[in-house]
């Protein structure tokens, strides 16, 4: 979460004199974005008391602003932040576990983007992370399989401005996927992934009610495997929307998969030095 474009003339002059009636008061409740001008940082409301408003931006970055008269931007445009009348509530939070941004609007996608393997990556993806990737404007595109990374990452074009953060499945030292990530360097490209061979397995057992993902004999279809050992029949399409029906929240996630999308966030919205 990073302050909005609004021009290079916002400080220009005085900003804190209303273009016409009256600058509003809005009541500091938790999970309002509101930007400080003189610093620019910007970030959700997550506490409000008589020293001033708490903001947090989406690095979990939280600092103290008092509530000075038109001290604060909101789309924009000047607002004084007031104390709500009502004790305050925990801020609403997305499903990755950040300050949900009321009222968001749809924002130009960015040139970076995030790469995940297949289908179903990107559908788990976009269910706990989609909230997060709207405010930032990035776009989430799957690949159908990593054998033609390097070929994929050439024709994308990273460079200052445009990266490129790919997921991959079955990333650990030794694997195919391993050597193929291997093949690829760039600074504006980053390539991490999650120990698991399929993203089922990222989702914690429980969440799934089962004891635990089954363990599947080399040359058996992993999928397969899995339908045939917890006896959930032969349809791959069935079972998954059972799986991703079950994940409400990044606490049903394996930490090995929360780490690597957080991080592949971070790397795709923050600017080049």
């Amino acid at each position: 979460m990073r302050s909005k474009d609004y021009g290079d003339d916002i400080l220009a002059g005085d900003w804190r004199l209303p273009r016409k009636g009256q600058i509003p008061e809005i009541p500091a409740e938790p999970g309002l974005v509101a930007e400080d001008p003189g610093s620019g940082f910007c970030g959700a409301v997550v506490g409000c008391d008589k020293f001033g408003v708490t903001l947090e931006d989406r690095f979990r970055k939280r600092r103290v602003f008092p509530l000075d008269k038109s001290g604060f931007l909101i789309d924009g445009r000047p607002v004084t932040l007031v104390r709500p009348d009502a004790a305050p509530r925990a801020p609403a939070r997305s499903a990755s576990g950040s300050i949900a941004v009321r009222g968001l609007r749809a924002q130009v996608a960015k040139e970076s983007r995030i790469y995940v393997e297949g289908v179903h990556d990107a559908e788990l993806v976009e269910k706990i992370w989609g909230h997060d990737l709207r405010v930032e404007g990035v776009v989430v595109e799957y690949l159908e399989g990593v054998d033609d990374l390097p070929a994929i990452v050439e024709e994308f074009g990273p460079g200052e401005g445009r990266r490129l953060g790919v997921l991959v499945d079955h990333l650990v030292e030794g694997s195919k996927e391993s050597r193929i990530a291997a093949q690829v360097s760039s600074p504006h490209v980053l390539i991490t992934g999650h120990p698991f061979i399929d993203i089922w397995e990222a989702v914690k057992p429980a969440a799934v009610a089962i004891p635990a993902w089954p363990r599947v004999p080399r040359g058996v279809s992993w999928k397969e495997g899995v339908l045939t050992a917890l006896g959930w029949g032969d349809n791959v399409g069935a079972a998954w929307k059972r799986i991703l029906g079950s994940v409400d929240s990044f606490t049903d996630l394996e930490p090995a998969l929360l780490g690597r999308v957080e991080e592949l966030i971070d790397f795709v919205t923050v600017p080049d030095p």
